[in-house]
């Protein structure tokens, strides 16, 4: 399996609403995202970093890929699945409703040496 899916740190529900803790360490980067239905992200990889994501509303298509492309899968993705991509493994998003999602680096894409570690397949 070229992806891994996790579960939350805690989740907590009462009378006022919900909190759900990701992650509590571990990560460097947190980004917030939103797609329309119909776009098309991803189509990179990473050499470093390991990206996880959260989806807090929405569907889309993911594919990866690994870097020898000998592996191939498929996923349709929904609000509350979360998941991490190791480096080298290329991912594409195709994105069935609008869509709210976070993403995760346990380094950063930015490095020190002004690249970033996004790389085109």
């Amino acid at each position: 399996m070229l992806i891994r899916f996790l579960k939350p740190d805690f989740e907590f529900t009462d009378t006022r609403g919900s909190l759900t803790q990701l992650v509590h360490s571990g990560w460097n980067q947190v980004n917030y995202i939103t797609s329309v239905a119909g776009a098309i992200r991803g189509g990179h990889f990473h050499k470093r970093n390991t990206e996880a994501f959260y989806v807090i509303t929405g569907r889309f298509h993911l594919l990866v890929e690994s870097s020898d492309r000998k592996q191939r899968e498929a996923y349709t993705m929904k609000a509350g699945d979360f998941f991490t991509i190791p480096p080298l493994v290329a991912h594409s998003f195709k994105f069935l409703s609008d869509t709210m999602l976070i993403s995760m680096y346990d380094h950063g894409v930015e490095l020190p040496d002004g690249d970033k570690d996004i790389l085109t397949v």
